[in-house]
């Protein structure tokens, strides 16, 4: 496992212990000690905590990730238990139900999307809207199949001008890309993530784990074998109410395993998977919640107090 920092100084690391937790967890404090030493401190940022206090971060830009998935290197730390399964339930939200109707995402256990609820039950015109509008995933897996070798296996969910309708928050992993690799006989997928941006203790190896799984559905529904992915952190923070709770799992140490995803190999259509389909394997969580137990960890957020304003008037109105 790789990990290198493009700013403000440059940084790598190769993560070479035994197990995948382990190369996890290092590769997880070294990116938290870049920031505490060299993160830039926003002055004016947008999100604000529960209470009104506003959400300040510390960060740096252009974090790369690599993952060796075929050699079990997997993004699952054990200085807290990650629970990534309403992760997976947000991805099949995105591109199988292709909706951005916060009722259905409820059926999958997700309801912290409700925060951006522009006032009809939705997020409005982002995330599975985009992808059900401009028929993005349907098209990605028609031309893996048709054209393995295009470079133009991509998934784009920053769509300018579905911005210029209502909508809550932009997405975050906005752009994805799929390449076939071929050893000797064999055709592997490799998938690559950008985040433009990364609450990094609450949300980064949920993120990469919930695309792994949606790299593990292409490659099964295309016939190619697990390849290697790779996630850019464009802007990589760390919330100055997170410093404390990173300096706990700093001290921490690892409850050594080697977690993977399964995923049910009689599934042959994005259309046929469910949430049921997906399990975490070999992740010791009782061990793990008794050595390194959960830390609170309070969330920024960006109200758009503007379209709730409108939304709640309209209410009164009709």
């Amino acid at each position: 496992m790789i990990t290198l920092i493009g700013s403000p100084v440059q940084a790598v690391y190769v993560a070479e212990q035994e197990t995948a937790t382990e190369r996890a967890d290092e590769s997880f404090k070294f990116i938290c000690r870049h920031i505490l030493e060299h993160g830039s401190y926003d002055l004016d940022p947008r999100p604000k905590y529960s209470d009104g206090t506003p959400a300040h971060t510390y960060s740096v830009n252009h974090v790369v990730q690599t993952y060796d998935l075929g050699k079990g290197d997997f993004p699952m730390l054990s200085l807290r238990n990650i629970a990534v399964m309403s992760g997976i339930g947000e991805i099949l939200w995105i591109y199988k139900d292709q909706t951005s109707c916060l009722k259905r995402l409820a059926e999958y256990g997700v309801t912290w999307w409700d925060k951006w609820d522009i006032g009809d039950g939705t997020i409005g015109q982002c995330y599975g809207k985009t992808v059900n509008d401009h028929e993005i995933i349907g098209d990605l897996i028609k031309n893996m199949k048709n054209d393995p070798d295009s470079r133009r296996h991509i998934i784009n969910l920053y769509q300018y001008d579905d911005f210029k309708k209502t909508h809550g928050l932009k997405p975050c992993a906005l752009y994805s890309q799929y390449s076939v690799r071929y050893e000797g006989n064999e055709s592997y997928l490799d998938g690559f993530l950008l985040l433009r941006s990364s609450d990094f203790v609450m949300a980064g190896a949920i993120n990469q784990v919930q695309y792994i799984a949606l790299l593990m559905m292409l490659a099964q529904i295309c016939g190619f074998k697990l390849g290697n992915f790779t996630c850019l952190l464009v802007n990589c923070q760390i919330y100055d109410r997170h410093v404390d709770p990173v300096k706990v799992m700093l001290e921490r140490e690892s409850v050594p395993a080697n977690p993977y995803l399964y995923i049910n190999p009689e599934k042959k259509e994005l259309s046929e998977f469910e949430l049921k389909d997906f399990k975490i394997m070999d992740y010791p969580r009782k061990e793990i919640n008794t050595k390194n137990p959960q830390l609170k960890l309070d969330i920024g957020i960006w109200f758009n107090f503007k379209i709730k304003a409108v939304f709640s008037i309209k209410r009164l109105l009709f």
